[in-house]
């Protein structure tokens, strides 16, 4: 358990982004700035800057898995989040890691695309996702194209209703999900956390104007950050969502495209005062 000599260990895999917006540069940050300590598990490197994804090469499963499993030997997790994961290959290592903790709450981001539409995920890749890693999922955080995608799959036929695709993944093996709505043509943006029994807690946030590299990122590493130190689920959803909200709020653009989200100076909030 964390002590104050110890602070919580949240491992993260995904892969490097060189922008520093995104991928294991935004995990790091957000753990960081919240309190834990990340070990992170390359799981691919990309090129790319704040306009897009120009190239991906997955790095192989057996150095994913050694990387994951040397610091397991060493080291008790108090959380795992997963972000772009590479290879089908690479979800199979993963998988079979998880396995062994059965305990640790696991937040997986399921990132098929690039903020401008750059596919990082196939179909392949997907199915895999779907079949081996959501049974395992504490908490789910698609956006809503990702939901409808993810349930299609699963489903075999076309579900446009945001409920039924959160009953749908569900269903499916996660236990909760947190369905975030900065794609709807909405005048606010709500994110909506779903249990098995329904709807859980519904906030709506003001719509931020501008296009942001690595929000998802962000939101959730700052949900695996208060699941590792110990937050009910409920109040960790909304804290890391306020964090997430303030880091945008405070973003900056050091290119010509999309801004980062400011992750050192967001405000940091107990739980009740999110």
């Amino acid at each position: 358990m964390p002590t104050p000599s110890r602070p919580p260990l949240v491992m993260t895999f995904s892969a490097s982004d060189p922008s520093g917006g995104a991928g294991l540069q935004a995990d790091l940050l957000t753990l960081a700035h919240l309190g834990c300590h990340a070990l992170t598990v390359v799981t691919g490197l990309t090129i790319q800057d704040t306009s897009g994804v120009h190239a991906v090469q997955a790095v192989e499963a057996d150095w994913v898995e050694d990387q994951a499993r040397l610091l397991l030997e060493e080291m008790r997790v108090d959380a795992f989040k997963l972000g772009v994961l590479g290879s089908t290959e690479n979800i199979v290592a993963i998988a079979e890691i998880l396995a062994d903790y059965p305990d640790v709450p696991l937040v997986l981001d399921p990132i098929l695309a690039s903020g401008r539409g750059d596919p990082f995920t196939t179909e392949e890749q997907c199915t895999a996702l779907c079949e081996l890693l959501l049974p395992r999922t504490t908490l789910l955080t698609p956006n809503s194209i990702e939901a409808r995608h993810l349930a299609h799959l699963l489903e075999d036929r076309e579900i446009s209703d945001l409920p039924a695709c959160a009953h749908t993944l569900i269903g499916h093996g996660c236990e909760y999900v947190l369905l975030t709505g900065s794609h709807e043509n909405t005048p606010e943006v709500c994110n909506t956390l779903y249990g098995e029994r329904g709807e859980i807690q519904s906030v709506r946030w003001p719509r931020l104007p501008g296009s942001y590299h690595g929000s998802g990122c962000t939101l959730a590493s700052a949900l695996a950050a208060q699941l590792a130190h110990g937050v009910p689920l409920t109040e960790a959803a909304l804290a890391a969502q306020r964090y997430t909200w303030d880091t945008l709020q405070q973003a900056f653009r050091p290119g010509m495209g999309q801004f980062i989200p400011q992750r050192m100076t967001a405000v940091v909030r107990s739980p009740e005062g999110a």
